[in-house]
Parts: C-alpha cells; sequence; structure tokens
C-alpha cells in the first residue's frame, strides 16, 4: 500500500484506480482464472498502478481465495474490495485483510425506485451503517454512487456529505450507463467536488465512446481518482481504458502518473489473451496499426521526423513503428524498406517498383509482406535484364 499513501499525500496527484480484476471480469463471457488474477494483480503492480480493486468477497470460493492472495503478497498498491451497502459484505472483505473497501450502491432515483425498490433515505441509511463500520475496522473507504450520472444532483450532494460525516473518504461518480458527455462532466463534477470538499474518482463507461473523454473532463473538474481497465474491458461496451487514460494525462494534461508505460503491450496483450478479447489493430495506444504508416505523405514525414505524425513514441508503450508497402506507399517507403534489405534503389528504381506493387496491392486486397516485395524485386531485375532482348 505503500506507493497508495505516498501519492495520497501529494495533494496534486492523481490516482489510477485499476478494476479490471472487478469490472473487467464482468464483460459479458470473461472470466479470468485464479493463476490470471495473481498474474494481473503483479503485473498492474509492476506498472505503478496506485490501487487495484481485486474482486468481490461476498461471492465465495474462488473469488474469496484469490482476494485474499492478492492482499497477502504486500504490493505496493492499495488492494480494494467491493461491497455491497451491507455489513455483512464488507465482513467479507475484512477477512480477506484488503486495505480498501468500495461500498456501492445506487443514487439515481430510475434505480432506487425499479432496482432497489425502495426510498432516498433507506439508501442513506444503509449506506452510512456500512461506511462507519467499515471506517471503525481502520481500512479506506470508497463510497460509490451507482448511476451517479443520472441522480438529482442535491440527493447527490446529500449522499455524499452523509457519505463523509460517516467517514468515507472519497466518493466514487459512477457513470453507470455512459450517458455522460464532457462538458455535463465538468459541470456536475466541479459542483459536486464544491458542495461536498471530498475526494472524487470518476468511474465512467464507454457506451457512446466517451469514457476516456468524460475521465479527463472529470480530472479537469478537479476528481483525483480515475477508475481504469486494461483495455477498456468492461459491461456492455466497457470502461476507460488504463492505457489511454493514462498517456492522455501525460501527453495532453501534462501530467506524469509515474507509470511505466513501456510494459502496456505486454499487460494489454496478456489481459487480451486471459479475457479473449484480442486487441483491435486500431485500438488508441497499443493496437498494431498505431505506429503503422502506408500512405506516402504520411510515411514520408514519419522518416524525415517521427513527430510530424506521431505524438509519442512508440517505444514509450512498448511498440515498434512499421512502414507498411501497400497501395498509398510513396516511392521514399520503397527506397527505405528496401534498404533494410541492403538494397539502394535510385529514384528511377524506387518509381518503377512502386507501380508494380501498387497493381498487387490492388489485386491482393491488402498490404504486402517483406518477402513478396523481394519476389516482385527479384521479377522486376528479370524482366529489366529481359528487356534488351525482346527488343
Amino acid at each position: 500500500m505503500k506507493r497508495f499513501k505516498e501519492a495520497l499525500n501529494d495533494k496534486n496527484a492523481i490516482l489510477l484506480v485499476d478494476t479490471t480484476l472487478r469490472d473487467g471480469e464482468q464483460t459479458a463471457g470473461v472470466v479470468f482464472s485464479n493463476r490470471e488474477k495473481l498474474r494481473i494483480a503483479k503485473m498492474l503492480d509492476n506498472l505503478g498502478i496506485h490501487q487495484i480493486e481485486a474482486g468481490i468477497p461476498v461471492m465465495g470460493g474462488d473469488e474469496k481465495q484469490v482476494i485474499s492472495e492478492i492482499a497477502s503478497y504486500g504490493l505496493q498498491a492499495s488492494i480494494m474490495a467491493w461491497n455491497r451497502a451491507n455489513i455483512e459484505d464488507v465482513k467479507q472483505s475484512l477477512e480477506c485483510g484488503v486495505d480498501s473497501v468500495a461500498i456501492s450502491i445506487s443514487t439515481s432515483d430510475i434505480h432506487i425506485n425499479h432496482k432497489l425498490r425502495t426510498t432516498r433515505e433507506w439508501v442513506l441509511e444503509n449506506m452510512t451503517k456500512a461506511v462507519a463500520y467499515a471506517k471503525q475496522e481502520g481500512v479506506y473507504v470508497s463510497v460509490n454512487a451507482e448511476d451517479a450520472s443520472r441522480s438529482d444532483l442535491d440527493f447527490l450532494i446529500k449522499f455524499g456529505r452523509e457519505a463523509k460525516a460517516a467517514g468515507a473518504d472519497r466518493l466514487r461518480f459512477c457513470d453507470t450507463v455512459g450517458v455522460l458527455e464532457p462538458f455535463k462532466t465538468y459541470e456536475m463534477i466541479s459542483r459536486l467536488i464544491e458542495a461536498i470538499g471530498m475526494d472524487v474518482e470518476m468511474h465512467t463507461h464507454n457506451d457512446f465512446g466517451m469514457a476516456t473523454a468524460n475521465a479527463l473532463a472529470g480530472v479537469k473538474a478537479g476528481a483525483r481518482f480515475v477508475g481504469v481497465t486494461v483495455n477498456g474491458l468492461g459491461e456492455r461496451a466497457g470502461n476507460a481504458a488504463l492505457e489511454e487514460v493514462a498517456m492522455a494525462l501525460k501527453c495532453l494534461y501534462g501530467v506524469d502518473l509515474g507509470v511505466n508505460t513501456r510494459d502496456f503491450l505486454n499487460l494489454c496483450e496478456y489481459v487480451a489473451r486471459a479475457s479473449g478479447r484480442p486487441l483491435a489493430v486500431s485500438k488508441p495506444i497499443v493496437g498494431a496499426n498505431t505506429f503503422a504508416h502506408e500512405s506516402g505523405i504520411h510515411a514520408d514525414g514519419v522518416i524525415k521526423d517521427p513527430s510530424t505524425y506521431e505524438v509519442f513514441s512508440p517505444e514509450e508503450v512498448g511498440l515498434q513503428r512499421q512502414i507498411i508497402i501497400g497501395k498509398h506507399s510513396g516511392s521514399k517507403a520503397v527506397m527505405l524498406k528496401f534498404r533494410e534489405y541492403g538494397i539502394d534503389l535510385s529514384k528511377e528504381e524506387a518509381d518503377e517498383l512502386l507501380a508494380l506493387i501498387r497493381s498487387v496491392t490492388v489485386d491482393m486486397k491488402r498490404t504486402l509482406f517483406d518477402k513478396e516485395l523481394m519476389y516482385i524485386y527479384e521479377d522486376y531485375l528479370y524482366e529489366k535484364k529481359r528487356a534488351p532482348e525482346k527488343k
């Protein structure tokens, strides 16, 4: 928990709360084995994550066992367990030896009326009892306002104030069904923080493709914590992606979280395999195409100076730059590619080869492998040698 405590003491620090092992595993059809959960927890800790939400102890069995094992490792990150707003759930978490608990309950009228079928007063009473019990047991407490983005703001403020009075350390603002947009996020979080004077965590979902943007808007408004998952795993369209949030904060906001970003690719690939959810080639930050350049204009710019079309270097996230040869390539890219094979082409040769390459890529409907380029080159040399004979 050392890393978490140190970051907490720095009032300017932004802290990452990774919930891959809890919310990420709630992705429909995803189950991590205990061995995978242990490995992911260690990888997250080595990466520099501040807090790891390890799972739901009240599920019992393997879930409770693996949370206990993760909590026993002595990781630098804080280990948190998720609970409903009742004391029995919290007891199950405490038995696992975690140092932090998340106590979750709905705050929107649509959830209170139709899911819980109860009242706002019942919500406040159960939340405060669970928080007070957890605090007397000496753990860090995040109180989670489920469906906060669709909650009446006045009630949400009352909820936050009562949570704080009961001893909660922070409020998790959950955009449970991903209905926020950045401008509304900024407005709501600004008003909420001003009214309750309490640390806020952004927990955003990606139903409209704005989870990362909403997380950043919340940070801009004063939220100190950001909930994330590796690869954006999560229910329905997923959560804000760890790798996207961390790199956006670093490159766009100038906020270095102290995360070892060079390990992103290894972590993302491992979680992709464990979850059975392959990384899309166009996945932001770690997708195979993120640093692949085919267009002649783009490739030419990158060859001259990578910063022309790359905001950060591929090595920063564990990737490598690729110059792809295909229909949209230019002669300079062809010259550079063949230089990798120890072949220096003249401008005339590159132009002639480019015409052949474009014809083949259209027929094949894809870019070309290195061996295919060499076959084209061999055929080109053969035809060039035969040209005088044909005359």
